[in-house]
């Protein structure tokens, strides 16, 4: 049982009954579809009924909460475990390697993907009601919190605005704020927060992380992305790496491998045009580099992927 601020004690009965409302909710919006974007803004819900192979995708800011079965999602050497009993809280756009570890046709994998918006997070903050406990300062732009039972029927209460399309627009607004004060109200919210403080040191790094997913193609030269966040490079590269477990470079490098892939699958490009579109000058270095982060060179890699019974490519 958890004391939350307000010195109300809850049941873990009542948290149980909450996930197994929203595993109803998700299951019946979603049908036997692996994914849908639903018409609630951000709001993506997600079905499984097998384990998948571990797969690259780029996390943008978001809540994943997960009502039945479990998902991994590593983020340089950290890997974190999102369940039933934690929801994923990702701060800014991530490349990751993520799969479902524990899904079955009876049982399957069901997941409620919210998008976070930082203007709302900003505005949220700006409210002086909102008392929060400090965070540490050295924890990445991903963690995982307790999903609590006041989380959960703010969850279940968006979901039922599917079944009242009239209400979406302006309810749907007013849930997704509940939603993120939840968050913020638990020190799991600390990064979220750092991050769209206007001036914190998160904030700062996250114009520059901001800037290389818009211009992943370009050529990257860390004296501008330090001037970019208004911070010297040895500060920046600290940050950089404490939000996301790797480095300027190493953070261009995986986005633009998964574009290119991407490029590859979708459109049909070859390896070599695929390389020069993300931004790569070396057809070599750019196999090279692929096969070290897929496992194998890119056009087998892309033929394992057409194959029959291939995994899917993982949004959530």
């Amino acid at each position: 049982m958890r004391n939350l601020g307000n010195n109300a004690t809850l049941s873990p009965d009542r948290a149980y009954e909450l996930r197994t409302e929203l595993a109803h909710k998700i299951a019946s919006f979603i049908g036997s579809a692996e994914k849908r974007v639903t018409d609630i803004p951000g709001l993506l819900l997600s079905r499984r009924t097998a384990p998948t192979a571990p797969a690259s995708a780029t996390y943008e800011p978001s809540l994943a909460v997960v009502a039945q079965g479990r998902k991994r999602a590593t983020l340089g050497g950290t890997t974190f475990i999102f369940d039933p009993s934690r929801y994923l809280l990702t701060s800014l756009d991530l490349p990751v390697i993520c799969n479902v570890i524990e899904a079955s046709e009876a049982v399957p994998y069901l997941c409620f993907v919210l998008k976070l918006e930082i203007p709302v997070v900003r505005e949220l903050l700006g409210r002086e009601e909102i008392l929060a406990p400090e965070g540490t300062s050295d924890s990445p732009a991903m963690a995982t919190g307790e999903t609590t039972p006041e989380l959960l029927d703010a969850c279940c209460r968006l979901l039922d605005l599917l079944n009242t399309p009239q209400d979406i627009p302006f309810l749907s607004g007013l849930i997704q704020r509940e939603i993120i004060y939840r968050i913020l109200r638990g020190p799991e919210g600390a990064r979220l927060r750092a991050i769209a403080t206007l001036g914190d040191q998160s904030q700062r790094t996250a114009k520059a992380i901001a800037w290389i997913k818009e211009n992943f193609a370009k050529p990257l030269r860390v004296e501008d992305l330090a001037e970019i966040a208004g911070m010297g490079i040895s500060t920046l590269h600290h940050h950089f790496r404490t939000l996301t477990a790797m480095s300027p470079l190493q953070y261009q490098k995986q986005l633009r491998l998964q574009a290119a892939r991407g490029r590859m699958l979708v459109g049909g490009l070859d390896a070599a045009s695929a390389a020069f579109e993300v931004g790569y000058e070396s057809a070599s270095q750019f196999n090279r580099e692929y096969s070290r982060f897929f496992g194998q060179p890119p056009m087998r890699d892309i033929r394992t992927l057409r194959s029959p019974g291939a995994p899917v490519s993982e949004l959530r």
